[in-house]
């Protein structure tokens, strides 16, 4: 059979263009290398709990178009990013707000005097334009609130010194004057109720899907099958690594089955120092409610580095992978009748309702 459109990986850019592609009456087969769908934001019901397999989702959008679109599908609940931190035996509210000011600093009250406090740590970067990660974290927050929740998180999730990344990593980290432990500033925030799975099947709901099926066994095979191939693998890939590999860092997941019906009394609890090797522990019951029943799924979230055996979950948007990556860019744009799209296929970070808003935005 003759598809129109080939669709490689079924996470959420394929699972979005494959919706748009069925609705039109198109012919659409979707294949995944893994045994599920969903790609990353794969959960799967444990003890009454869905579990995020591959870290925690938290769906957060402006775009009412894109939250109109999931909701279509399936409801979402009203769930709100709030983590905390810990580093030895003290615990902190993030994103840092007005609660991390004033736990630090024992005469802190009021926004202004956080902002004394910050203002005086930030001295030591007056005049400097920030060269690294280290430099840039300091200009924002100073160097207590660097040393205590930042410096150790970061270094485990990259593997890298602080004085060795790039300054704009750090950027993606809100800073508030106000008693808020909201995470995310968007209009609109949740988790679908039931799980990311159940999202995924509705948009996938009268399509072709094949799992465990890899695209790299037989490229010339399928790419016979379909008028069109919409990739979301990895960019390097698809053109056999033909100008070398892209960078990416990986992550390795410990999940247990604990007797205890409330482990940590939040979902996502980040480590902030070096005394433990994780970056994370995520209690899963806590993202939907979950009658107690005396059992919760917790897991302890690894950074890793990344080899071809492991999945890539983040690029590593440096000068030297930038710059490999726009070369890449340059023969991705040289093929015909194919569509990339998502992280790995952009070498790009995006948010969840980036992806979606792409797929929904792109020609097909």
């Amino acid at each position: 059979m003759m598809y129109d459109y080939l669709i490689v990986g079924a996470g959420l850019f394929g699972a979005t263009v494959a919706n748009r592609a069925h609705k039109e009456g198109k012919k659409v087969l979707v294949i995944d290398s893994r045994d599920h769908i969903a790609g990353n934001v794969y959960t799967k019901n444990i003890e009454g709990i869905n579990v995020h397999q591959y870290g925690a989702h938290i769906f957060h959008t402006n775009y009412k178009d894109v939250w109109d679109y999931v909701n279509s599908f399936v409801e979402f609940n009203r769930y709100t990013n709030s983590p905390v931190a810990r580093i030895g035996n003290e615990i902190y509210n993030m994103p840092f707000n007005m609660n991390t000011f004033s736990k630090i600093w024992n005469d802190v009250f009021t926004p202004e005097d956080a902002m004394r406090h910050i203002n005086e740590e930030r001295k030591e970067m007056d005049g400097k334009e920030p060269s690294n990660l280290e430099e840039q974290a300091i200009s924002l927050v100073g160097r207590t609130i660097y040393e205590k929740l930042i410096k150790g998180y970061t270094e485990k999730q990259w593997n890298r010194d602080c004085k060795d990344l790039p300054a704009f990593i750090i950027k993606r980290l809100p800073v508030r004057l106000i008693y808020d432990n909201n995470y995310f500033n968007d209009k609109y925030q949740g988790i679908p109720i039931g799980g990311y799975t159940k999202l995924v099947e509705g948009m996938l709901d009268g399509v072709e899907v094949r799992l465990n099926t890899n695209f790299f066994d037989d490229v010339e095979g399928y790419k016979k099958m379909a008028k069109k191939i919409v990739y979301t693998g990895m960019l390097d890939e698809y053109f056999g690594y033909q100008l070398g590999r892209l960078e990416y860092r990986s992550l390795r997941f410990e999940t247990k089955i604990l007797n205890v019906d409330n482990f940590q009394g939040n979902a996502v609890v980040n480590y902030t120092g070096h005394e433990v090797d994780y970056t994370r522990v995520i209690e899963h019951k806590h993202f939907e409610y979950v009658k107690d029943n005396n059992k919760t799924v917790v897991t302890y979230e690894y950074p890793d580095d990344w080899d071809p055996s492991k999945e890539a979950y983040y690029v590593i948007n440096d000068d030297k992978n930038n710059k490999l990556a726009d070369e890449y860019r340059k023969l991705k744009d040289k093929e015909e009748n194919v569509i990339f799209g998502g992280r790995l296929a952009d070498y790009k970070y995006y948010d969840m309702d980036d992806v979606i808003k792409n797929a929904l935005s792109i020609e097909l």
